[in-house]
C-alpha cells in the first residue's frame, strides 16, 4: 500500500469526478506529471516536513499499487541518501483507494489521525 494526502474538498470532487489529478496540496498532475505518494514508513516524515503548517484537515488515502490505472515508479526523492518515492504518472483513479483516514492539525506525524 502507498499513501497521498490531500485537501478533503479536493477527495470529494475526485470522488465525484472519477478522477484524482493533485500532485501535492496546491499542485497539479499537470504541473508536475505525476502524483506525489510515500510508502507507510515514510508518512510520518512526510506529514512533519510537509504539513506541519497546514491548518486545516487533510484526508489520507491509502492507495492499492494493484488496483492503479496508471504507472507506478519508484524514484529516487532524496538524491543525498537515495531514498525512494512512489510517483503515480497519470491521474489516480479513486477506485483504487481502499482506505481514507481524516488527519486533524497540528500535521506533525502520525500521532494525529482522525476518524474513518
Amino acid at each position: 500500500m502507498i499513501h497521498h494526502v490531500t485537501a478533503p474538498e479536493t477527495w470529494a470532487k475526485a470522488v465525484e469526478d472519477d478522477t484524482f489529478t493533485e500532485s501535492t496540496l496546491g499542485r497539479s498532475l499537470e504541473d508536475e506529471g505525476f502524483i506525489h505518494c510515500c510508502e507507510e514508513d515514510q508518512l510520518g516524515f512526510v506529514l512533519t516536513n510537509f504539513y506541519a503548517g497546514v491548518d486545516h484537515d487533510l484526508v489520507l488515502l491509502t492507495i492499492d499499487p494493484a488496483l492503479l490505472t496508471a504507472p507506478l515508479v519508484r524514484e529516487v526523492g532524496n538524491p543525498e541518501t537515495g531514498e525512494q518515492f512512489p510517483h503515480i504518472y497519470g491521474a489516480l483513479n479513486p477506485s483504487a483507494v481502499v482506505a481514507t483516514e481524516l488527519l486533524h492539525p497540528p500535521h506533525t506525524g502520525q500521532g494525529n489521525v482522525g476518524s474513518r
